[in-house]
């Protein structure tokens, strides 16, 4: 959350003082009010998603018939297939958390992406099926936007924090 204290932009137009809502991708700030292409914009990214876990699927697919021409055994086969498939479920978990808390412990997090990048299909899954209930991620934004934006309006209108004319 970033906090503008009043000052012009470039544009040179005045920006309203107080925090500013965090942009969430492919969508911006149009999740405030729903405005811009808010729900084009929600409808092309499940669109989007679901065309690429389509893809993946027919590249995982290629690759599994290569294993099967190597004659690799069906033992490696079918540990290729859990292991997707494991990884795609528990991607697909983390992801759809992901999208209405913060991590705990952001390093544990963080050594979860190797699996992510495994069980791609599953992030790109749960992406999709996020967009027909809010932009992904949008809940997780809006509550600490709206967090913000009452501490803000606490502190600016403490009588305390007011700068007083110096006297002379």
């Amino acid at each position: 959350m970033t906090e503008n204290k009043g000052e012009s932009d470039a544009v040179g137009g005045a920006t309203p003082a107080g925090p500013r809502p965090e942009a969430i991708r492919f969508f911006g700030a149009t999740w405030v009010d729903h405005d811009g292409g808010y729900a084009l914009r929600r409808v092309g990214a499940g669109i989007g998603a679901l065309v690429a876990a389509v893809a993946a699927c027919f590249v995982l697919r290629f690759a599994y018939e290569g294993l099967q021409l190597a004659n690799t055994g069906s033992f490696v086969n079918v540990l290729v297939v859990v292991m997707f498939a494991i990884c795609s479920a528990m991607a697909f978990r983390k992801t759809w958390e992901g999208f209405s808390t913060r991590p705990a412990d952001p390093d544990a997090d963080r050594s979860l992406q190797g699996l992510k990048a495994i069980g791609f299909i599953g992030s790109l899954l749960a992406y999709c099926a996020r967009t027909f209930v809010e932009a992904p991620g949008e809940s997780l934004h809006r509550k600490e936007y709206e967090a913000a934006l009452a501490q803000w309006t606490r502190r600016k209108n403490n009588p305390a924090t007011r700068k007083r004319p110096k006297r002379k």
